[in-house]
């Protein structure tokens, strides 16, 4: 394994995970091509996405099939607006390249949201360090592994709370 991937790793097992780390020599840097080389739905990925929201780095954890909205993102946030971080701003706030950027692990505590589509799933898909490395699990884990905030921040979203017929746990 890489660094990023053995980084990644060690970090996951100090939150009590063990994940099940694939390599796709493919790469697995879209969420369209994770998809495609896992063989699981668009939606199942989760886009690990680094925004500046008063520049202050967030991360936005993203089904494959949305796009975030920036101006949503913001309110989300309580900020006045946010923007997409460059890759090298993305990188200093986690310590990941993109397409390899993981849900959580990263070098400082990175404030995070998670997309309430993603708990539509028994399963989903996360970067875990590199381009080439995904790994699964539910989205009960991905929210306890991010102490992330659920949240409607996507495009085109009108509720602004997960359904309540699915509860984490």
């Amino acid at each position: 394994m890489s660094g990023a991937v053995d980084r990644f790793v060690q970090a996951a097992g100090a939150l009590g995970l063990d994940p099940d780390v694939r390599r796709f020599p493919e790469g697995t840097r879209t969420a369209e091509a994770a998809a495609r080389a896992i063989g699981c739905d668009v939606a199942q990925i989760v886009k690990s996405l680094v925004f500046l929201a008063d520049d202050c780095p967030i991360l936005a954890l993203t089904s494959g099939k949305n796009r975030v909205d920036p101006e949503r993102l913001a309110v989300a946030a309580g900020a006045a607006g946010a923007r997409r971080a460059s890759p090298e701003e993305a990188r200093d706030a986690t310590g990941f390249g993109v397409g390899g950027t993981p849900p959580f692990g990263h070098r400082s505590r990175v404030r995070t949201f998670l997309d309430q589509d993603l708990l539509e799933f028994d399963e989903v898909w996360a970067a875990a360090g590199t381009p080439d490395a995904v790994f699964p699990l539910s989205p009960c884990e991905l929210l306890r592994a991010s102490g992330a905030t659920v949240g409607a921040f996507v495009e085109g979203r009108i509720e602004a709370t997960p359904r309540a017929d699915r509860r984490v746990q």
